[in-house]
């Protein structure tokens, strides 16, 4: 635009003078194009455009100082004025445009009064012209890019995550199992990578937030307690933070290796785009086990399966963040809606008995009807907590099992003992909430039907194992009722589904035990 106008400019006057304004717009143009945004500079430079701009306008009209040819010349040199203006728009500086208008409007004045030969050139209607041109250029330009960006903001998002979902659901139809399990495809990636390059014992890590790795599957030994931490002095947080395979003569392993053994050691970063989605480590207990070609081979293995077990992650984020929402959701419809009509009617029998004459027949059945609808919303409330009960990203797993224990235990008149034994590394997300409804389940069984007095809940924790086991001193499994069976069922299914034994017994004198164990316990004597 700069560039027309200064021809034109040129054309109607062609002098050095014009040449001059026209490089001082220029100059002024400058840093508002280079920085636009910038707090202090961009609005300061197109303030230095209008004001140069007007008085441009006035300084070429009087040099072509000819009877009329002022019209055209001071319309040419202001049709430039409405680029900083509409620029400042664009920059969604709504209090800048009226401030750039103002300044044009008192410097073009100011011009025509210092300088009485404008009037006769037309100068001042042109002012007047191309003044209100760029005011409507600046609103026409507001009203566009609301428009623009209220369509932008609309359902779109929706629409492209309903797409993007369509073609996730049609993809996991199509792998092997038709699964997005992180833990079955870690698995499957150990069983490639062990094909290249041999391994006593083998693991798949990922991250889960707070600087730590956690283990999604692993091969080889009983139990491994691999090296968790990003910030620890081992290949494992070298591969991570550089996105290079890693050797070391030394176990990334916590628990203790015999004394004398060599150890060699691979960890290959799984990279997708430029994010890091987890590692491979591998060991053997052997001196140099791992040459460059063997690494090289390792690495071309893992490549593809990054990009397969970042969507698995996310599909397991989307999935438990859904499941989470759904929860939340059926919690606030019950409390909003049954339990409070529960509570109505319960409130009814009070004023019923308050109000009736002394029947004794009458009392007493509503008195019963109190205890069950009492009953019923104690019932609800425990539903909605544990409906709402989470693993606090903080707080972990015994604290969320511990919690939910205490409540029930108060409510239902038990004598609840916890033992709890947590480490600081954490199982996976999806893990953790699996063995959570586990355990609640398993309260919640005893709390039903067992007729216990006492109720015991004991939690270890050191991933990758963990053991949770709920005891009480009921009746034990004698005439389970159905609803029991069917939680049972429930709890099976979830333990299987995090590759864990369910193990259901008799207590000792009285009373039965329900535990769930993933993983292998720590041998005696590791860290």
């Amino acid at each position: 635009m700069l560039a027309f106008m200064a021809a034109l400019s040129l054309r109607a006057a062609p002098t050095l003078g014009v040449l001059g304004w026209i490089a001082l717009i220029a100059v002024a143009a400058v840093p508002a194009l280079l920085m636009p945004d910038h707090r202090v500079i961009g609005p300061l430079a197109r303030l230095a455009e209008v004001i140069t701009t007007c008085l441009a306008a006035a300084a070429i009209t009087h040099i072509a100082d000819r009877p009329g040819a002022g019209v055209g010349t001071a319309a040419i040199v202001l049709s430039y004025l409405w680029v900083p203006v509409v620029a400042a728009t664009l920059m969604r500086r709504r209090y800048e445009v009226p401030v750039l208008l103002g300044a044009a409007a008192v410097v073009l004045v100011a011009a025509r009064l210092i300088d009485p030969e404008l009037a006769r050139t037309g100068f001042t209607g042109s002012s007047i012209h191309w003044l209100g041109l760029t005011a409507v250029a600046a609103a026409v330009s507001t009203a566009l890019q609301h428009s623009l960006l209220s369509q932008r903001d609309s359902p779109q998002p929706y629409a492209e995550a309903t797409r993007l979902l369509t073609q996730l659901r049609s993809v996991a139809r199509q792998l092997p199992g038709a699964t997005l399990d992180p833990g079955g495809l870690a698995e499957h990636l150990l069983d490639e990578v062990r094909a290249v390059a041999p391994a006593s014992r083998a693991a798949v890590l990922s991250a889960s937030g707070g600087g730590r790795l956690v283990v999604l599957a692993q091969m080889g030994a009983d139990r491994v307690d691999w090296e968790t931490g990003l910030d620890a002095d081992s290949a494992i947080a070298d591969a991570w933070a550089s996105q290079q395979p890693q050797t070391a003569n030394r176990s990334q392993a916590r628990s203790a290796v015999p004394p004398g053994t060599e150890v060699s050691a691979l960890v290959v970063p799984l990279i997708a785009g430029v994010r890091t989605v987890g590692l491979i480590v591998l060991e053997i207990d052997a001196p140099a086990a791992y040459p460059p070609a063997m690494i090289s081979q390792a690495a071309q293995v893992a490549a593809p399966a990054a990009l397969r077990l970042e969507a698995a992650l996310l599909f397991d984020e989307v999935r438990s963040i859904a499941t989470s929402e759904e929860r939340q959701r059926l919690a606030r419809e019950i409390h909003d809606g049954v339990a409070q009509e529960l509570v109505m009617v319960g409130y009814g029998i009070d004023n019923a008995l308050a109000a009736l004459p002394d029947v004794d027949a009458t009392t007493e059945e509503l008195r019963v009807l109190r205890s069950e609808v009492t009953r019923v919303i104690t019932e609800l409330r425990l539903s909605l907590f544990e409906l709402r009960s989470e693993v606090d990203r903080y707080g972990g797993l015994a604290t969320a099992i511990a919690d939910y224990a205490r409540t029930v235990g108060q409510s239902a008149g038990l004598r609840v003992h916890l033992s709890l034994d947590e480490s600081t590394a954490r199982l996976p997300a999806a893990t953790e909430a699996e063995l959570l409804r586990i355990a609640q389940e398993a309260i919640t069984n005893a709390r039903k039907h067992a007729g216990a007095e006492n109720l015991w809940v004991t939690c270890t924790i050191d991933p990758p194992f963990a053991e949770i086991e709920v005891s009480d001193d009921g009746h034990g499994m004698v005439d389970q009722p159905k609803e029991g069976r069917y939680g049972l069922a429930i709890m099976a299914e979830r333990a299987e589904r995090i590759r864990g034994r369910l193990e259901i017994r008799p207590r000792v004198p009285n009373g039965t035990t329900v535990a769930v164990v993933l993983g292998s316990a720590p041998r005696r004597g590791s860290v």
